[in-house]
């Protein structure tokens, strides 16, 4: 089951979330061969249009178990002003060729509006 955190995001501003991934157990998730994906819209029945998704790099060494999520200051100055729903998936492909996907994160991000552009 995903962890549901909520975060503000300022209209207008570059935006970074670093994420650190463990295990069970509490030791580092070892990202290596593992893909990351996040994207936010209005509400789960928004159409693609309304999609926009984070940029997500896996910090070197993988082992690490750190994952960073942007958007740049373009992009968060295209956003309305508002509440947001967001996840983050992690997939791989296992040993039989099959594409493993997880969400270990989700929740709500409040857009807040900007005076100054």
């Amino acid at each position: 089951m995903a962890q549901y955190e909520e975060f503000t995001i300022d209209q207008g501003s570059d935006v970074a979330i670093e994420l650190h991934l463990a295990n069970a157990d509490g030791s580092k998730k070892n990202l290596d061969g593992i893909t990351v994906g996040a994207k936010m819209k209005k509400n789960y029945n928004s159409d693609s249009s309304d999609t926009h998704p984070f940029s997500a790099v896996v910090a070197a060494p993988a082992a690490d178990g750190i994952v960073t999520l942007s958007l740049t200051n373009t992009q968060t100055d295209l956003l309305k002003a508002g509440r947001y729903v967001y996840d983050v998936e992690t997939s791989y492909v296992d040993s039989s060729s099959t594409t493993i996907k997880e969400r270990i994160l989700e929740g709500r991000i409040q857009v807040t509006p900007s005076v100054t552009k």
